[in-house]
């Protein structure tokens, strides 16, 4: 649906299901751009607990729950 065929992370895949861009995820987590895009196309990217509690924070008030492991935990 996005991109241009680049590989998506489990997250990125389930923000182009639910139709959530990431430019809404970054402000509505507030976080950077680069940082959603990282978790969004990076398998291998480990963020901080403090950005996936944001992230996840993000989402909820969006009304998606995710769990630890759409962030490698």
């Amino acid at each position: 649906m996005f991109g241009l065929g680049k590989s998506r992370s489990k997250l990125g895949k389930y923000l182009d299901r639910h139709g959530i861009t990431q430019t809404e995820l970054a402000k509505k987590a507030k976080v950077g751009d680069m940082t959603v895009s990282r978790l969004c196309n990076e398998d291998d990217y480990r963020p901080k607990i403090s950005t996936i509690s944001k992230i996840k924070r993000a989402l909820k008030t969006l009304g998606h729950d995710l769990p630890d492991d759409y962030f490698g935990l």
